[in-house]
């Protein structure tokens, strides 16, 4: 089984980083959170990966292209130009990069990336966040529900304390602090896929987002299961969130280090 990332947007919102480099390749503990995603599905048995590359895509292929040397101590002798790997850290994946376009939408991006599914069932993610999510049981799950797709679903804390007031007399009835998002469920970003969800994206798909009408058009038919997670789930959406990760990871408190 595969797993598709999504890894070629700007990343307009890291602007002090993403001048060098793609979003998915800013660390948390010397490594890419692209690299922690990967570690996530590898550890549920998923090995065999499709990159959507795009904004500064190379980054990306030269990082797995020199990967033992990004994360192997090497001796070099320049007297007969060779390189003596002195520990083996690598992994067992397969990773396939495939340039996507630069401004291409996500949905784009999935259309350009058919050709490597295979008429099979594929796990889709995004580039930008880490979860101590399951992975064999939303595959589970999925299976069972019969569906063309799985959405891992979030219910975040709300960002402020909510005051409860009696609409007549304005008296405050009570206060909660940072209350559940109010029943509001949201995408978590990891699906799982059949491959007939590419019938929902047109030929030309480049300018349409994968999370409106394809996502929206699954949903309309009965065709879409929800997988709730109740765990732990961040997105690396501004700087505050990879300082946030970096600083679980340094303390060795990281949920998603399940490897």
């Amino acid at each position: 089984m595969k797993a598709v990332i999504f890894a070629g947007g700007l990343g307009t919102r890291f602007s002090e980083k993403t001048q060098y480099m793609p979003k998915p390749m800013i660390e948390i503990g010397g490594k890419p959170i692209l690299w922690h995603i990967m570690k996530i599905y590898s550890s549920y048995g998923i090995n065999e990966f499709i990159i959507c590359c795009g904004y500064k895509g190379y980054v990306i292929k030269e990082y797995f292209m020199n990967y033992f040397l990004h994360n192997t101590d090497v001796t070099v002798d320049l007297s007969n130009n060779s390189v003596q790997l002195l520990e083996n850290h690598s992994e067992n994946w397969k990773v396939t990069m495939v340039d996507t376009g630069l401004n291409t939408m996500t949905a784009g991006r999935l259309k350009r990336i058919q050709k490597y599914i295979e008429n099979e069932q594929f796990c889709l993610t995004y580039g930008d966040g880490v979860a101590d999510l399951n992975i064999q049981d939303t595959i589970k799950a999925h299976n069972e529900s019969g569906k063309a797709l799985s959405m891992t679903v979030y219910k975040p804390a709300g960002r402020f304390g909510s005051v409860h007031i009696d609409p007549k007399t304005n008296t405050v009835l009570s206060f909660e602090e940072k209350p559940d998002g109010e029943g509001n469920w949201i995408n978590a970003g990891f699906f799982v896929c059949e491959p007939s969800i590419f019938n929902y994206l047109p030929e030309n798909a480049d300018p349409i987002m994968f999370e409106r009408e394809p996502l929206q058009n699954i949903a309309a038919k009965g065709d879409m299961h929800a997988y709730k997670h109740t765990g732990f789930w961040k997105p690396m959406d501004m700087l505050k969130d990879n300082m946030d990760l970096e600083k679980m990871w340094s303390e060795n408190n990281a949920p998603w280090k399940i490897w």
